[in-house]
């Protein structure tokens, strides 16, 4: 007998499963048609994760970044990445002032609570990396001193399909510095008429207000690590892991870190989902967009993986 209990009804929600709800159903306003993929990247944030959108370009991806930063009351900065981008372009130079005698440090666009990196796999991979210490240490080291970054820090990438011209591949540890990778996709028939007929995106974005406070974002993450996890949760989290690593055409597996995701972002969309506990269908729910980028050939294998291993 399985050890999960689903409950037989869904209790009424909470104020603040309200609002994260009304979070989801404002940025649908805009990004019509996509209210799951738009429910994946609030995930990422409430787990304190970075988001990867990869997609050919039209479909919304930056569209989207501006609502996530509008609607969640964040400062917002974006980089658009190009082959001659520089590290200091992102995080900012040292300029030598002759009246004070000394180098005064000018922060890059990344000091902010959310930045997006616009096409990110057309930048070097020299520039790439500069965003490597940010993402995982959330500061940044230049001319020997280390500077905190704002808290909350988000870091929002859009990509293009590898194929497009003029694009560089992101190196596995890059790749891996993002909680959770998501593709938008063209639009269903309803949506993409609603599209047409409508008003300009952009005007829909800028009318956008807060619906959250920094404090209560913060508030919120604390909230999602005290999500429960049940030892037999635990148990088919592990089993999941241990099954990408005994499958030779994924790769070496998930690594103790990805594990890590996959625990955080289950408890964030059970968060979501106005619930303080994790089922398996959290778990099945993030697996994919936390794990196929991380795995060879996980997009064909995700669904395998399910089925293979049993619920406990």
């Amino acid at each position: 007998m399985s050890a999960f209990r689903l409950p037989t009804t869904r209790p009424a929600a909470s104020p603040l499963g309200a609002k994260l709800s009304g979070i989801v159903a404002r940025a649908g306003d805009v990004i019509l048609g996509k209210d799951r993929e738009i429910r994946l990247a609030v995930t990422c944030l409430m787990a304190r994760g970075h988001l990867l959108i990869e997609d050919i370009p039209g479909v919304g991806k930056t569209t989207l970044a501006h609502v996530l930063a509008r609607i969640l009351g964040l400062s917002f900065q974006r980089v658009q990445f190009t082959s001659d981008l520089l590290p200091a372009d992102i995080l900012g130079i040292s300029v030598y002032d002759r009246r004070a005698g000394s180098f005064e440090f000018h922060p890059g666009p990344i000091f902010t609570n959310l930045v997006l990196a616009d096409e990110v796999n057309r930048a070097t991979p020299k520039t790439q990396s500069a965003l490597l210490e940010a993402m995982e240490e959330r500061q940044v080291s230049q001319d020997r001193v280390t500077r905190d970054l704002p808290d909350p820090f988000f870091v929002i990438a859009t990509q293009n399909p590898d194929h497009n011209v003029g694009t560089f591949p992101l190196p596995e540890s890059q790749l891996d510095r993002f909680l959770m990778r998501i593709t938008l996709g063209y639009p269903d028939a309803k949506s993409e008429r609603a599209l047409l007929t409508g008003c300009d995106r952009r005007e829909l974005v800028e009318a956008l207000e807060p619906a959250l406070e920094v404090a209560e974002l913060l508030d919120i993450q604390k909230q999602v690590q005290k999500v429960h996890v049940s030892d037999a949760l635990l148990d088919y989290l592990q089993d999941l892991i241990a099954a990408t690593r005994s499958e030779p055409d994924l790769g070496p597996g998930l690594s103790p870190r990805a594990g890590l995701a996959l625990l955080r972002c289950s408890q964030a969309w059970a968060f979501m989902e106005d619930r303080r506990h994790v089922l398996p269908e959290d778990v099945q729910a993030v697996l994919p967009s936390v794990v196929n980028h991380r795995l060879r050939q996980a997009t064909a294998s995700t669904d395998a993986l399910l089925r293979q291993v049993p619920i406990p």
